[in-house]
């Protein structure tokens, strides 16, 4: 009922900055958490961002300081603002929405930190 498509991925170099966007399609009235996560192969999948509609943000801790969440719910859209990027940013990163108690996630966006 809900579609997520990642932009935004790419190459950078360590210590650059990138930054995602998430567009929501379909039913898309009231979505209440969206958010961001990422998985780097060997990996499991770990939360990035996640902001609760009308409430703030959640980082996880190896990111915070560096990359900040907002969303546009007028627009259906989500964004992951990423500064002094690390090697170990490296991972597949998904959009994540919820809406009446049921998840979505996005395809995927590839961003690799290299030199």
């Amino acid at each position: 009922q809900v579609q997520l498509v990642e932009s935004g991925g790419g190459l950078v170099q360590p210590g650059g900055s990138l930054r995602l966007s998430c567009a929501a399609s379909g039913n898309v009235i009231l979505l209440y958490n969206m958010g961001w996560y990422r998985q780097a192969p060997g990996n499991q999948r770990e939360l990035v961002a996640s902001t609760v509609r009308g409430g703030s943000a959640t980082y996880g801790d190896s990111v915070k300081g560096r990359f900040t969440i907002s969303r546009d719910d007028a627009k259906n859209m989500v964004y992951l603002q990423m500064n002094s990027l690390k090697s170990d940013d490296t991972a597949v990163y998904y959009c994540y929405a919820d809406q009446w108690n049921r998840g979505y996630w996005g395809q995927g966006t590839q961003v690799t930190v290299s030199s």
